[in-house]
């Protein structure tokens, strides 16, 4: 995947990072060449000198084909523009942003932009949300006959509720992961952008559970 991060700072580059030694292609955008410095001798990716609001520095970092893209600077305002030009104009399939003041992540989230907060664990789940797995299993239970799955919930159910991913005594939906919280959802519970769910399936309910999720 191609990957681009604005804003060099000590998540953006801890991101870059992140991302390029799990073989994607990163460019870095930064206004401000010395940030360049954190990304070390290792980084095999691109850095771009420059403003992320810039169409044409976008274009230069591929924001044309980018397969995801990080807004990370240290303004919540120009994050929140960079993503929203990114997923509505560029149209790039995944746009996270993050957010210094949390109270502003209900609103931007109500219009469909993924923003995390704080540092270290915005690292790590942007990584994630950037490198979307369909299904993937965290623990079994018994010999097998039971499992623990986590997954992003698809765009298909985001607005709907946890009702549509529930079929009694085979599929459970028993925590959501939202904003950097962790909740236990109840049946009328609606499913956002960037939710990540954590399920309790039976094994033979595994291809249904897929169905439900568009993944089949």
């Amino acid at each position: 995947m191609r990957i681009i991060v604005i804003g060099c700072g000590r998540m953006g580059a801890g991101l870059a990072l992140t991302m390029s030694q799990r073989g994607h292609a990163v460019a870095v955008v930064d206004k401000d060449p010395t940030n360049f410095e954190r990304l070390g001798p290792s980084f095999k990716g691109e850095v771009i000198e420059g403003v992320g609001l810039d169409r044409k520095v976008l274009l230069a970092a591929g924001i044309e084909r980018a397969d995801g893209l990080a807004a990370l600077t240290a303004s919540d305002d120009v994050n929140v523009v960079i993503g929203r030009v990114a997923s509505q104009v560029f149209r790039v399939p995944r746009v996270v942003a993050r957010l210094y003041d949390p109270r502003k992540a209900n609103i931007y989230g109500r219009l469909g932009l993924h923003t995390i907060s704080p540092t270290i664990w915005g690292i790590n789940q942007a990584a994630e949300v950037l490198c979307y797995s369909q299904l993937d299993a965290i623990l079994n239970l018994g010999s097998g006959e039971v499992n623990i799955v986590t997954t992003e919930i698809p765009p298909l159910l985001v607005g709907q509720t946890v009702s549509e991913l529930t079929v009694r005594g085979e599929i459970h939906v028993v925590a959501i992961s939202r904003g950097g919280r962790v909740f236990l959802p109840t049946l009328g519970t609606e499913f956002c952008w960037g939710d990540i769910v954590y399920l309790v399936v039976l094994a033979t309910s595994t291809d249904r559970l897929k169905t439900l999720l568009g993944l089949a």
